[in-house]
């Protein structure tokens, strides 16, 4: 009997090892949505097709682009409140405040910053994707992970009025209550 038992424990670690050893992306918040169908507020219905002025002046098919059709529903938003839809348009050039640009980039701006970052917090997940156990269990290890980069917005709020900083909207602080 002892030596079944231990046989099945040793299976049982086993499997943990190995569950342990998976090469997926880390995922810290193990969030579950507790339904296997589609949500149905992602599902935006196409414009309506229209037949262009001048079917000259269409651009080339170009895969995985924008389709004509496909909803926008952020520029139509902006659009509807008075500014430039075209501005949400990603070309990868930096527009806006000439002033506000050249401070954030004055040391320089690699080309592959995006990549570059992806790359460093996906080794940052993969060091602090917590314990054996605790993935199992598919508990939250986002907020202990992140903890040490996070802002306490109260010391935060108590440096800023000792620099003379108005801060009328600020919620209070609960540990001075």
């Amino acid at each position: 009997m002892a030596r079944t038992t231990g046989r099945i424990v040793a299976l049982a670690a086993l499997c943990v090892a190995l569950a342990a050893c998976s090469n997926k992306e880390p995922n810290l918040m193990n969030v579950k949505r507790g339904q296997d169908t589609p949500d149905e507020f992602a599902i935006l219905p196409n414009k309506p097709i229209q037949m262009p002025e001048d079917l000259t002046t269409l651009p080339a098919p170009t895969p995985g682009a924008q389709n004509r059709a496909d909803q926008t529903p952020f520029k139509d938003a902006v659009a509807v409140l008075g500014g430039n839809p075209d501005r949400l348009n990603r070309t990868g050039e930096l527009r806006g405040d000439p002033a506000l640009i050249g401070h954030t980039t004055r040391y320089g701006m690699g080309a592959s910053i995006r990549q570059d970052l992806a790359a460093a917090d996906l080794e940052f997940r993969s060091r602090n994707k917590g314990r054996i156990l605790e993935r199992l269990a598919n508990v939250n290890t986002y907020y202990r992970a992140y903890e040490p980069m996070s802002l306490d917005q109260h010391a935060e709020l108590r440096r800023f009025r000792r620099a003379g900083v108005r801060t009328p909207s600020a919620p209070p602080d609960p540990a001075a209550e």
